[in-house]
């Protein structure tokens, strides 16, 4: 018999999508694919040439569990450049990746029972990682007219004697939506009043456009920031999701815990990709520029396609790279006299009768939703983008 843990872990509602879409490609279909979470850029050559040093060098042996103290300091100088935020290297934990990083997180700080506040939409692991660790997620239906993003007034009314942390997630995925200065200050106050821990998904933060800022929830004071546990990493600022580089910042008993934690559980982060991450936080950063120019313009295109669509509709993603899409107005019409009945279902028949991949919204909390992300080439994205526009004018 399995443990409890492990039986009411969901499956992932994408892994049928996922599955489909790379059994047609394997039989040599022409499958587009919106459903990428990570950035079709090559990770830059400076930081695979520090991986190949570190090799040469003989650099592959254990390393202190929480990180190397040079990638440590180098996390600190990036917080108090980039953030304004001071930290001292025993205060990061560098993890195997920002998923990882969650998981120390919640299991520092969740005994059985802890709820775990998530806004809707959310990335689909959070729940999990929040079961996976006896906590349960208490789960916030966040409104359009809010852009999708928690008000202050609907954490207090959340809480309960169970309330243990706050998962804030800006730039969000999927929504790509960003907290304003003002709506931080409001959920800040809040959890200061009432001692709840702040969990900050930040991982997306290079990736903004426009005239929006990203503003870090902990450099609004001293005391929000003894309650938060910054989430950062390599993946996306730096195209290396393969690499694994995770890390957090918090208050040095909580780092020190998950230090502990993560010593028994994985020893240490991957040694190279240290090295590497190194050299990513420290070297040039006009790759990063290069890249969220990229993604802006493919936001934009996007963005201006959809809006001629039929039955669909989006609201301007201000960072991360997925464009969150209502296809609620679909649900219940006709393809080819079959009724669709909800998104997982769209998404199916987009798939047989077009080959074009998205993200179904249940595993994000919102089941009138598709995830498109438009880390993939722009060649790709118009070519789907008429698929799509074809199938939805085929619906009665």
């Amino acid at each position: 018999m399995l443990s409890r843990k492990a039986l009411q872990i969901t499956p992932s509602p994408t892994l049928s999508i996922d599955a489909k879409a790379k059994q047609l490609k394997n039989e040599g279909k022409d499958v587009i694919g919106f459903g990428a979470g990570e950035p079709d850029f090559d990770t830059p050559v400076h930081i695979k040439e520090a991986a190949i040093n570190a090799i040469n060098q003989g650099f592959t042996k254990y390393t202190p569990a929480s990180g190397i103290p040079e990638l440590k300091e180098a996390v600190c100088a990036r917080f108090l450049r980039d953030n304004g935020l001071t930290y001292q290297p025993q205060q990061i934990v560098v993890s195997n990746g920002a998923k990882h990083s969650l998981d120390n997180v919640f299991s520092a700080l969740l005994n059985q029972g802890d709820e775990v506040i998530l806004p809707a939409p959310y990335w689909v692991s959070y729940p999990e990682l929040v079961k996976l660790n006896e906590g349960i997620p208490v789960v916030i239906e966040t409104q359009k007219e809010h852009n999708y993003k928690l008000k202050g007034t609907q954490l207090e009314k959340a809480l309960s004697p169970r309330t243990k942390a706050l998962v804030l997630n800006s730039p969000s995925n999927p929504t790509g939506q960003l907290y304003s200065r003002e709506e931080l200050e409001e959920i800040a106050s809040v959890a200061i009043k009432n001692n709840i821990f702040i969990v900050s998904d930040e991982v997306y933060e290079k990736l903004i456009y426009g005239r929006s800022e990203h503003i870090s929830i902990a450099s609004l004071g001293e005391e929000i920031k003894k309650l938060t546990i910054i989430v950062n990493g390599a993946s996306k600022t730096y195209a290396m999701t393969g690499w694994r580089i995770g890390y957090t910042a918090s208050e040095l008993n909580i780092a020190t815990a998950m230090a502990d934690i993560q010593s028994h559980n994985a020893s240490n982060p991957n040694s190279i990709a240290q090295k590497a991450a190194y050299t990513a936080l420290t070297g040039p950063q006009d790759c990063v520029q290069e890249m969220r120019l990229t993604f802006e313009k493919r936001r934009d295109y996007m963005l201006e396609y959809i809006s001629h669509m039929p039955y669909l509709t989006c609201i301007e993603p201000q960072g991360a790279f997925y464009l969150f899409v209502n296809i609620g107005k679909t649900f219940s019409r006709k393809f080819r006299n079959i009724h669709i009945e909800n998104g997982d279902h769209f998404a199916e028949l987009l798939l047989d009768h077009y080959r074009v991949a998205l993200v179904p919204g249940r595993g994000f909390g919102a089941p009138e939703y598709a995830r498109l992300s438009y880390a993939t080439s722009m060649d790709n994205i118009q070519a789907g983008l008429e698929r799509l526009n074809s199938f939805l004018k085929e619906l009665d």
